[in-house]
């Protein structure tokens, strides 16, 4: 039962680090590979505040992967857990056939 408990703590952690919109974005664009911190910027039109405050959560829970290349430093996811859920939420919410915004 401890480690049942302990499962449970560890996914509840991994969805609240996805629950923010913000995330979830950043995370749906490392999936298609590596990004500099400057690229996530102009694909979410965020500020760099905005986007470093995000990275560094999810860099804290253990979901992406900094790499330092001169000035710039790029991320990556850490490992697959990330994409398999994304892959749901995108089947449910993103597919042709998920729930639309205005629609019950």
């Amino acid at each position: 039962m401890d480690a049942m408990m302990a499962n449970a703590c560890d996914a509840a952690q991994f969805l609240k680090a996805l629950s923010h919109e913000g995330r979830l974005m950043i995370l749906c664009h490392l999936v298609t590979g590596e990004k500099s911190v400057t690229e996530l910027e102009e694909l979410l039109s965020a500020r760099q505040a905005a986007v470093s405050q995000q990275l560094a959560r999810l860099r804290l829970e253990g979901l992406v992967t900094p790499r330092r290349e001169g000035k710039a430093i790029y991320y990556s996811l850490s490992d697959e857990r990330p994409k398999r859920l994304l892959e749901v939420i995108y089947d449910m919410f993103c597919d042709a056939g998920g729930p639309r915004q205005g629609t019950d």
